[in-house]
């Protein structure tokens, strides 16, 4: 497979992650917070991750040869 593709398709998988992780959070922000604190320290983690690929993709758009 081609890398942007893989890069794309890990993206998704990570932001989706990451909007269950923030949901999470909040639901649990009233009832139990230390739950809630460690579902929002992961996500920011993922967050940071998606960021990475983001930073990456971008990287290998300019790396393609020209037609």
């Amino acid at each position: 497979m081609n890398r942007s593709i893989l890069l794309k398709k890990n993206q998704k998988k990570l932001n989706k992650r990451y909007k269950q992780l923030m949901e999470r959070a909040y639901n649990f922000r009233q009832t139990d917070a230390a739950i809630s604190d460690i579902s929002e320290y992961q996500a920011i983690k993922l967050l940071n991750k998606i960021n990475r690929l983001n930073y990456l993709y971008r990287g290998d758009a300019n790396q393609l040869p020209m037609q």
